[in-house]
């Protein structure tokens, strides 16, 4: 019974990432820059995508945004109402995006419309890392509010990005959190090779240097 369980999942696995890559094939064929933003609940995913859209627009660029979440239209609403065209994605059930979710919001926008797709995935830490969706980049946000051991706890998720972001560094002090411990967790996971983006959205600070990051 274990064996089979460890087949089914790797099916799912296997099928996800053959459709994560049409999804990438797809929207290059419409030459659409894509990141996928991951995060735990209230880490301020939305706000950063709004934030990155706004300064994306500023420059000419035509943005849109995928909202996921279990289910409501909380996050989509906010999107919208910041003047970026935005698509809600409700999983119902699951605790994260996968690639074929994302396909069919693909398949109902005309990509020839845009320039970036910023992909908002569920508030989780886990899931969502063992389901890439097609896109350019990956990127996990977590924030001072969370504590110091996120990147202890959540080993897989920072792995498996391209880009980690700390947000929230303007109340850190008020939560008596120490940035810099998360910061070097985060180096001794990738043996330094990579810096982690300190950011605060709220006072608009770090964002080019995540824009850079993202090669958007």
């Amino acid at each position: 019974m274990h064996i089979i369980q460890v087949g089914m999942e790797y099916d799912v696995l296997r099928e996800n990432n053959k459709i994560a890559h049409e999804n990438y094939r797809l929207m290059k064929k419409h030459g659409i820059k894509s990141v996928d933003i991951m995060g735990s609940i209230g880490a301020g995913k939305t706000s950063l995508i709004i934030k990155l859209g706004e300064k994306l627009m500023a420059r000419g660029q035509r943005v849109c945004a995928i909202a996921g979440d279990v289910t409501g239209e909380d996050d989509f609403s906010r999107m919208a109402a910041s003047g970026m065209d935005a698509y809600n994605c409700n999983t119902g059930h699951e605790c994260h995006l996968d690639a074929n979710l994302v396909r069919k919001v693909l398949e109902g926008i005309d990509l020839d419309k845009y320039d970036v797709v910023l992909i908002e995935n569920v508030g989780n830490l886990v899931c969502p890392a063992d389901f890439p969706l097609g896109t350019d980049y990956r990127a996990v946000v977590v924030s001072t509010t969370e504590g110091d051991d996120m990147v202890r706890k959540h080993h897989d998720i920072f792995v498996h990005s391209d880009v980690a972001i700390l947000n929230k560094m303007d109340i850190a002090d008020a939560v008596g959190v120490d940035p810099e411990v998360i910061m070097e967790d985060y180096s001794k996971l990738t043996g330094g090779l990579k810096g982690m983006y300190a950011c605060s959205v709220r006072k608009d600070e770090g964002i080019e240097e995540i824009l850079d990051a993202l090669r958007l």
